[in-house]
């Protein structure tokens, strides 16, 4: 098979394409033949060896999708041929995390997803509706299930609830989706007033150029009658949490779950003043991730994707991820 692998030292980049023999599943494991696989901002860190792993001849990726080629002994419930996407955490079976449920996350500290074939335990390989494309369903093992742990888990959504997002990455737009189905009042921010109207036509309520708008959280303070949001779903991290502090309501939730904006330090005294809840999550259990499916099935929602690279360009797509400029999820086939 083949698979693509971290170099961190090598001179011309940092990826290189390998061959394997391949592998063969153990007691209570598959093997998934992957056909696409998707980015996150993690992906980058770990590329720049800022992750904290391990990333000599590491197989980066943590989110992709495929059928099972192959099932080892003891396993039961699925067959060779089933559409799966392999769990980010394959150990974090159910209930709260731990350190031991997060120890192995694929793509950082073990091999991930971008190879042709890899080998999960079985219960990490999770259905996925059958209407989505394998392209969408790679989309949905970190981005979309820590959008739904922010919004059903951290701070459960209810209808009516005004949720602020941030962006038109992979977790914000999911967020939007989700949003709309629990029937929340959604304000986004973008980058662009042509990023505005696309949130827009997918259903966000307000929107705000955060370019041109640097005050955001004033505005969102106007847009809710002085009270602030229910819920900030927070993805910049020290660049905007304090401004986040600053719009979400006395009492009121902010789910961190990312810090692609930069920045260094926070005071928390706007947590403490607005005794805000502030909740750091990391994406979402195999049971949330089967749960989730149930949802988007019965919605019958589709992730959105901005642009699918072929296997042999996934330096391009980690590229494209690099610039910022995409809108939703970018996904690489195999």
């Amino acid at each position: 098979m083949k698979a693509c692998q971290i170099s961190p030292r090598a001179a011309d980049g940092a990826l290189h394409f390998v061959e394997f023999p391949r592998p063969e599943p153990g007691a209570g494991e598959v093997v998934v033949r992957m056909r696409a696989a998707s980015l996150n901002y993690r992906d980058l860190l770990v590329l720049d060896n800022m992750y904290g792993a391990t990333t000599e001849r590491l197989i980066p990726l943590s989110d992709g999708a495929g059928e099972i080629a192959a099932i080892g002994e003891g396993v039961k419930g699925l067959r060779i041929g089933d559409r799966v996407a392999g769990a980010f955490y394959p150990d974090w079976i159910s209930g709260p995390i731990s350190a031991q449920a997060r120890a192995r996350g694929l793509g950082g500290s073990v091999d991930g997803v971008l190879a042709e074939h890899v080998v999960l335990p079985a219960h990490a390989a999770i259905p996925f509706p059958a209407y989505l494309t394998f392209e969408e369903a790679a989309t949905l093992p970190c981005a979309a299930l820590t959008a739904w742990n922010a919004m059903t888990a951290a701070h459960p959504l209810r209808a009516g609830e005004t949720v602020v997002l941030q962006g038109s990455g992979g977790v914000s737009v999911m967020a939007l989706q989700f949003a709309r189905l629990m029937g929340a009042r959604v304000i986004h921010l973008s980058s662009s007033p042509a990023k505005c109207r696309r949130l827009a036509d997918m259903g966000a309520d307000e929107t705000i150029d955060y370019t041109a708008e640097l005050d955001w959280d004033r505005r969102v303070g106007e847009l809710t009658n002085g009270n602030g949001a229910d819920l900030v779903v927070e993805v910049g991290g020290p660049g905007t949490l304090e401004r986040s502090f600053r719009a979400v309501r006395v009492g009121g939730s902010i789910v961190s779950i990312g810090f692609v904006g930069g920045g260094d330090g926070i005071n928390p005294r706007g947590v403490i003043a607005r005794a805000i809840r502030l909740i750091g999550i990391s994406v979402g259990s195999c049971a949330m991730f089967h749960e989730m499916n149930r949802a988007i099935g019965l919605h019958r929602l589709r992730p959105v994707v901005d642009e699918v690279f072929p296997f042999e360009r996934a330096a391009d797509a980690y590229a494209k991820l690099r610039s910022g400029g995409h809108f939703g999820k970018l996904v690489i086939s195999i």
